[in-house]
């Protein structure tokens, strides 16, 4: 087999890879280790910047999306019982779309015109930096192999492609925070019409939606402890406590359907090129999902690879391939920032003490007085310009 483009990973990044490329009638196949089923039912979060919208739109898969996501304007912070209002219209002129990431994925798969291979064992990246580079994968009959210009590694932070990245050219920075995220999906209505953030001193909090009757609540835990010692009767409860008084009163609670503990980490690896391969998403970098960035930064990379290969695979030219790295990282590092910025200022940490805590809530006053800190911080939340 034979194409220009291998993209290793059908997640959201290497579909929205694969739909750009076809757009622009560059041929691509996806290779995923997975079922199609499987990628689906990854329950993600979804809050788009208006950049992602617009490859969306680019990609023409932002149908259902136009019709079916919450536009929201503004999102609450709150501490000390009271909830401040950061007015991302007013602010910026921008706002962020509430679409849950297992629907992009959908979009993007629904759309996709290109081979999609699912379910590939023993997926292997070979000669990347080399001319002719090739994936392989096992198969009942023997090794299959997909020779192509270049391989796209949107395969994720335990993925093959960067575990194949020799560990001597690779430069990683990495933090791992002392908590996790306990989160619960319930076919509940929203307590409120846009996002609250709380910080509170019985540790963080989060209010989202999917829609307007699929909540999604988030509480911080430590990551000692398991989702089966959190029953939902004892999440509700929690909730309420860090809740303010007016949105304790309006949550409605109801079953989880979902029910899952994610740990907290800032990962980069550098650079993310070697040679003809392209690291892309999550196999790159991780961000705490404090900041709402995760999906954003994949859409992101994959503006910088599409916009690099397609002008590559039109002119000739390959300068924006070989500074497709120092692009996408000048971003990554920003909203890297951003969500280390904003984990450091929501969650408790221990450790810190009365004086860490009392920093957190300086921080937030001086936020909610001045419109200039504001505007900082929606500036980043609606995602800074590609």
């Amino acid at each position: 087999m034979r194409t220009q483009v291998a993209i290793v990973g059908s997640g959201p990044a290497g579909l929205l890879l694969g739909r750009l490329l076809e757009v622009a009638g560059v041929k691509s196949v996806i290779l995923e280790s997975r079922s199609r089923d499987y990628v689906l039912g990854r329950i993600r979060a979804g809050v788009l910047e208006s950049g992602t919208v617009e490859l969306l739109e680019r990609a023409g898969v932002a149908g259902r999306l136009g019709e079916e996501a919450l536009l929201h304007e503004g999102f609450d912070l709150a501490f000390s019982g009271a909830r401040l209002r950061i007015d991302l219209a007013a602010l910026t002129g921008k706002s962020v779309s509430v679409y849950g990431q297992t629907e992009v994925t959908k979009d993007l798969m629904d759309a996709r015109e290109g081979e999609s291979l699912y379910e590939l064992p023993d997926v292997q990246i070979h000669d990347f930096e080399m001319a002719r580079p090739r994936v392989t994968w096992s198969t009942a009959a023997g090794t299959q192999a997909l020779e192509c210009d270049f391989i796209a590694g949107c395969d994720g932070f335990h993925g093959v492609c960067r575990a194949s990245v020799p560990a001597e050219k690779l430069r990683v920075a990495e933090k791992n925070y002392p908590f996790g995220w306990l989160g619960v999906l319930s076919d509940t209505p929203p307590v409120s019409e846009e996002l609250i953030y709380v910080s509170h001193e019985r540790g963080f909090a989060l209010c989202s939606q999917r829609s307007r009757t699929r909540s999604r609540y988030y509480l911080q835990c430590p990551l000692s402890e398991q989702v089966d010692e959190w029953p939902d009767e004892r999440f509700w409860a929690e909730l309420k406590r860090r809740l303010p008084a007016d949105a304790a009163r309006a949550l409605v609670t109801g079953a989880s359907i979902e029910k899952s503990i994610a740990p907290l980490r800032s990962f980069v690896a550098e650079p993310l090129s070697f040679g003809r391969l392209f690291l892309a998403g999550d196999a790159g970098h991780i961000v705490p999902p404090t900041g709402a960035k995760g999906l954003n930064l994949a859409a992101s990379d994959v503006h910088y690879l599409s916009s690099s290969l397609i002008r590559y695979y039109r002119t000739g030219n390959e300068d924006e391939l070989k500074s497709y790295s120092s692009r996408a990282l000048a971003r990554v590092w920003k909203a890297e920032r951003f969500s280390w910025w904003m984990t450091k200022l929501l969650h408790r940490f221990p450790e810190e003490g009365d004086f860490g805590r009392r920093m957190q809530l300086a921080e937030l006053e001086y936020i909610a007085g001045s419109r200039a800190a504001q505007t900082a911080l929606a500036e980043n939340y609606v995602g800074l310009p590609y």
